[in-house]
């Protein structure tokens, strides 16, 4: 059982991060997801019903990361990194003396867990990760995610309830009011700004390869939040991850079908393979990305790209720049014929 257990805090600097510590066994840690809060977290049927099936027979360790729930409400730059993200894990763990735990990486936690296990593997014994992305910029649209930034800071209880739609699907009203009121409280909407802002710019690809640890990767197909492609990309980057699609649209694993994510989420995941020096790593490109190479091999420059897909030319040619990055190629020419030959056309 995860009994109640008091809140805690660690002295990061002159600010502190709220933590709880509940259950027995094993410590299973999860790194703070967007905005969280210790206590009102648990006021959630779903939310106590997924955590009593995942930590069954573990030590469940949460915490609130800077800004939001009971943490210190200061945030600064240089928390809103990833550096800043796995600082404040690696501090937390090294306050608990825990030298080796297992990682529960949700939403955008997950880029957290992913670096984390890559640098620290002798620190991680298992890796499970839900609703997961390697690369925030490829969510949504970079036209889409500076609307739901300038709403969520233009007027937090309309964008509370904007986010609620995305992030719980085809939840009831009540639930989604409930939620709306929960991230208003959470957090502030210059800070839910700043904090989402993060999701889309984090970047945990580079990692992908390095985790050594079994590693399960879960994503529900209809997710409206982070998109399934992206976990696919994040099972197929890191060596031998096991990956468990599952149908649903809620992004939250503690809404729709409650209890068939936290069984996925217990699985046992296959240990890695060694490394074959010659596979090739996986070629992750968005969907924007995609459909902006679909047009270069047609031949289309970027200004006829541009006035197709109703995009400035400066961002056609970003895209454009970015893929020839990924493919390893220095020409459009040569980017197209890779990414045929990769099956990405």
């Amino acid at each position: 059982m995860l009994d109640k257990s008091a809140i805690q805090f660690l002295p990061l600097g002159a600010r502190r991060i709220a933590y709880e510590v509940r259950g027995d066994g094993p410590p299973l840690v999860a790194p703070a997801w967007w905005v969280s809060h210790l206590e009102l977290d648990w006021q959630d049927a779903g939310f106590r019903r997924f955590w009593q099936g995942v930590a069954q027979g573990h030590t469940l360790i949460r915490y609130d990361r800077l800004g939001v729930g009971m943490s210190d409400r200061t945030v600064r730059e240089a928390d809103l990194t990833l550096d800043g993200e796995v600082a404040t894990l690696r501090a937390l763990l090294d306050e608990l003396g825990l030298r080796r735990v297992t990682l529960f990486g949700g939403s955008s936690g997950s880029c957290t867990a992913i670096a984390f296990a890559a640098m620290h593997p002798e620190r991680v014994d298992r890796l499970v990760l839900y609703g997961s992305y390697a690369d925030g910029a490829a969510i949504t649209a970079p036209e889409v995610a500076e609307a739901i930034l300038a709403a969520v800071r233009a007027h937090w209880g309309l964008g509370a309830r904007m986010l609620s739609n995305m992030f719980l699907g085809g939840a009831d009203a009540a639930s989604l009011d409930r939620f709306a009121r929960f991230q208003r409280e959470a957090a502030t909407a210059e800070t839910a700004a700043d904090l989402l802002a993060l999701v889309y710019r984090l970047d945990v690809r580079e990692y992908l390869a390095r985790v050594e640890v079994p590693t399960l990767v879960v994503h529900r197909r209809d997710d409206r939040a982070i998109p399934y492609r992206l976990g696919r990309e994040v099972a197929a980057g890191i060596p031998g991850a096991t990956f468990v699609p599952l149908p649903g649209s809620a992004h939250f694993p503690w809404h729709d079908d409650v209890d068939s994510v936290a069984r996925a989420c217990c699985q046992t995941p296959a240990a890695p393979q060694p490394h074959d020096a010659g596979d090739e790593p996986p070629v992750l490109l968005s969907d924007r990305e995609r459909e902006i190479l679909a047009c270069v091999a047609r031949g289309l420059s970027d200004r006829e790209i541009a006035e197709q897909l109703v995009l400035s030319p400066h961002t056609v040619h970003r895209h454009v720049a970015n893929i020839r990055t990924k493919l390893g190629r220095t020409t459009r020419t040569a980017a197209v014929a890779e990414a045929a030959r990769l099956g990405l056309l």
